[in-house]
């Protein structure tokens, strides 16, 4: 399978993070009473190193520190952190494809989300709406959202959502209370968001109050991303696969992905992020419509249990929609990670 030409029509994407430094420890190992920031899970590492690697066929418009690890704090600086790795491989990875953006064009659209709001019934209980969503609670991450959307641009905006989504909320919450109601459905029209889990109280709110909003819900499809999932093929995820194409000899940023996710004890590909631009990326390769969410793809199939709200849910079989696709989603990132050492020749750079 090849990848596009450079005309075609990228999707724009949008990446919130509840990103933990890139020396991340496992939460598996943390002790009570160590510095809870570099304890977290190191799976969001992992899928910033694909999606980075991916880039070219993504048009990355804003990648958003939300709140993470064991301290429940938003750092840019980490995404930043990664974003200097990224520049030491971005050289080759142009070789093969001018269509990588620049570490220095990403760094300008990194943004600070909100401290201390990862938390919802699903997930350790988190805080209430109305301390996230409200006059004045607005921050750079969801200025720039607004900003993006706003755009004269028609292309959909997908707001890929790695944690929990309040900074798309606090720009939707702005524009409905300082808006007409015919803008507010112009933007929410212009919004595509795929949710990983309902990792915040502002996801159950979004799913409440605009039954219009076109929500991707992932709750058990993105584990078909472990390795170790029951009925997939473990040895195309194992840390064995991600050493010898990833890990090792594939330069700064293959070196900087993770032995592990979580669970230090069970090493291996987690990426349990990675569906949500997966769904975008076979798009790119013409496996699915990401319009259409009920369509086998890379990301994972959903069903529209409410025909009167534009909200997808987790297809019936669940992790299988999305490992059957692992021959393919592995084989394209062991051909990104040798473009990061080898010359638009195949040679190997040095």
């Amino acid at each position: 399978m090849t990848a596009t030409n450079g005309s075609a029509i990228r999707p724009r994407v949008i990446v919130m993070t509840d990103f933990p430094p890139v020396d991340v420890i496992p939460g598996s190992v943390y002790q009570k009473g160590e510095p809870p920031e570099r304890y977290s899970d190191p799976d969001d590492v992992q899928s910033m190193v694909r999606l980075l690697m991916c880039s070219n066929d993504l048009e990355v418009e804003a990648l958003i520190a939300s709140a993470g690890s064991f301290a429940n704090i938003a750092v840019k600086q980490h995404i930043l952190d990664m974003l200097d790795i990224y520049e030491q491989v971005q050289p080759n990875l142009a070789r093969h494809d001018a269509r990588y953006p620049s570490a220095a064009t990403l760094r300008s659209v990194t943004f600070q989300g909100q401290d201390g709001t990862w938390g919802s019934p699903y997930f350790r209980g988190g805080i209430p709406v109305d301390q996230m969503l409200g006059e004045g609670l607005e921050n750079e991450a969801s200025e720039a959202i607004i900003r993006i959307v706003d755009k004269d641009d028609d292309r959909p905006v997908w707001v890929c959502v790695w944690g929990g989504p309040v900074e798309v909320a606090k720009a939707i919450w702005k524009v409905r209370a300082t808006r007409s109601s015919e803008e507010l459905a112009r933007f929410l029209a212009k919004l595509r968001i795929y949710l990983i889990a309902r990792q915040d109280n502002t996801a159950d709110w979004l799913l409440e109050e605009f039954r219009e909003l076109f929500v991707i819900v992932s709750e058990e499809n993105y584990k078909g991303m472990f390795w170790n999932a029951p009925g997939s093929d473990h040895a195309l995820g194992d840390l064995d696969w991600a050493n010898q194409h990833l890990r090792e000899g594939h330069g700064p940023l293959g070196a900087a992905y993770p032995r592990s996710g979580f669970n230090a004890h069970l090493p291996g590909i987690w990426e349990g992020d990675t569906p949500s631009f997966l769904h975008l990326l076979g798009a790119v390769f013409g496996v699915n419509d990401p319009e259409r969410p009920d369509q086998d793809g890379w990301g994972g199939r959903f069903v529209q249990p409410d025909p009167n709200k534009n909200h997808w849910w987790d297809d019936p079989a669940g992790a299988e929609t999305v490992y059957r696709w692992r021959s393919a989603v592995q084989e394209d990132l062991k051909r990104r990670a040798d473009w990061m050492v080898e010359d638009h020749k195949g040679s190997v750079a040095v």
